[in-house]
């Protein structure tokens, strides 16, 4: 909103010498940055009145645990208001309102997978804890209601990620926006005559001692998921060169924003441990955002630009800040818990720009964490099943099995976030040093 505002009063602000002290916010970096500091003073802000409201509409945790081994755990938390995430929720929207480019539509369809989720969780989170205030009913959603909604939302992130127009300014534009996957270090080689010599680029930079023939132009193909380039221009490429069809790359979308969601969802068991471990890797996505959408810096790393995805750092830098705000609370003893308001909403933002600035593999990797947590109960469930009642951990998800070990819940938080904080900057490193 004020950067719409910088634009519209630019050129007034601009005759009457007062441009200079607004021209900070033309710079993308301030407005992210600032947008985590905003948001995380509106959940400090906000925190106490949000948690005693949820404490006079009783909705709190109820206690209740499958496991019996937890269930002395789960006592202690019983009562502990949930349903906080709206306070992560309402300070990402309102501050990457407040401080990026609304008119962008990657930015646009970013508040829109956050609501869309958290209006999910939402609900199912009140229809859980509300049963017994209700006199009974739905204790719920079932999971294949989540699913469907999830699903349809990745379709739609699918869709419109694919069929967004990229406006590459040259043919070497759509190779290095991403629309094609290519092995790190493998170089295609498209031919045309519109295209002028240029100097190769190499691994760690960009410089050659000579530039090739113009009729044969080497171009590094960053390693992204997307779609052909068009038509006009002739590609000569190697094997390595990995097109993905239409159903492809909307089925990735649509695995990376549910999956991604019910990962997080799944790992939201202990005080501080999802939220710690989104805040570190929304950092990642943060930084990894800013270099997607500066053109300099996405042909120096050989990474996919997508002009317009810049913008993400500040939707990336607002959670990150939602995060960190939210972790006052809900450190341990926690005063309030995210509950599927908040996790649905978080995982399904970072699979949504995994996607639209074409890294799902780093950032995959940055959600280690995540993905283990998700895994250990699928691979709970798939041995219960076929081994007729054994288990291969103690509990699933992999956290609570870790408990059972002995680890104090501190522990195995604070243990969680130093091994997210390392997968982070690995991902980062691998950007690099590929």
């Amino acid at each position: 909103m004020l950067y719409l505002l910088l634009e519209a009063l630019r050129s007034w602000l601009i005759d009457h010498d007062l441009y200079r002290w607004f021209a900070v916010l033309d710079q993308l970096q301030f407005r992210a940055l600032a947008a985590a500091g905003v948001a995380f003073f509106i959940v400090l802000a906000f925190g106490k009145p949000t948690i005693a409201w949820l404490v006079r509409q009783k909705i709190g945790d109820t206690g209740a645990t499958d496991a019996t081994a937890l269930q002395a755990t789960a006592n202690q938390k019983a009562n502990t208001p949930t349903m906080g995430g709206m306070l992560i929720v309402g300070a990402i929207a309102g501050s990457t309102i407040l401080l990026a480019n609304v008119g962008e539509r990657y930015v646009q369809l970013g508040l829109i997978v956050v609501l869309w989720l958290a209006l999910l969780g939402g609900f199912d989170d009140w229809l859980k804890l509300t049963a017994k205030r209700r006199g009974g009913g739905r204790q719920g959603l079932f999971a294949w209601e989540k699913m469907v909604f999830q699903l349809g939302l990745g379709l739609l992130v699918g869709i419109f990620l694919f069929l967004r127009p990229p406006s590459p300014d040259t043919p070497q534009d759509q190779l290095r926006m991403g629309l094609v996957l290519n092995l790190p270090g493998q170089k295609t080689y498209i031919s045309s005559e519109r295209l002028r010599p240029v100097v190769p680029s190499e691994v760690g930079g960009v410089g050659a001692s000579q530039s090739p023939a113009p009729s044969e132009v080497p171009i590094e193909a960053p390693s992204a998921l997307g779609v052909r380039p068009k038509s006009d221009v002739q590609m000569v490429v190697n094997p390595a060169v990995l097109f993905l069809p239409p159903i492809i790359f909307i089925g990735v979308a649509m695995l990376m924003v549910a999956g991604l969601s019910n990962a997080v969802n799944i790992t939201d068991g202990m005080d501080g441990l999802a939220g710690g471990i989104s805040a570190a890797v929304m950092m990642g996505v943060f930084v990894l955002c800013l270099i997607a959408g500066d053109r300099e810096a996405a042909e120096y790393l050989l990474v996919p630009h997508l002009p317009g995805t810049g913008e993400l750092a500040v939707l990336a830098g607002a959670t990150a800040g939602a995060c960190l705000g939210f972790l006052w609370w809900n450190c341990w003893p926690a005063k309030v818990f995210m509950g599927d308001t908040g996790a649905l909403a978080l995982g399904g933002l970072v699979g949504y720009i995994a996607v639209a600035i074409r890294q799902e593999i780093v950032i995959l990797l940055m959600c280690g964490v995540f993905i283990a947590e998700i895994l250990s109960v699928v691979i709970q469930v798939g041995y219960f099943k076929s081994t007729g009642g054994k288990r291969f951990f103690k509990i699933a998800p992999y956290h609570h099995h870790l408990q059972q070990l002995g680890w104090p819940e501190q522990r195995v938080v604070a243990r969680m976030w130093i091994v997210t904080i390392i997968l982070v900057v690995v991902g980062l490193a691998s950007v690099k040093i590929r």
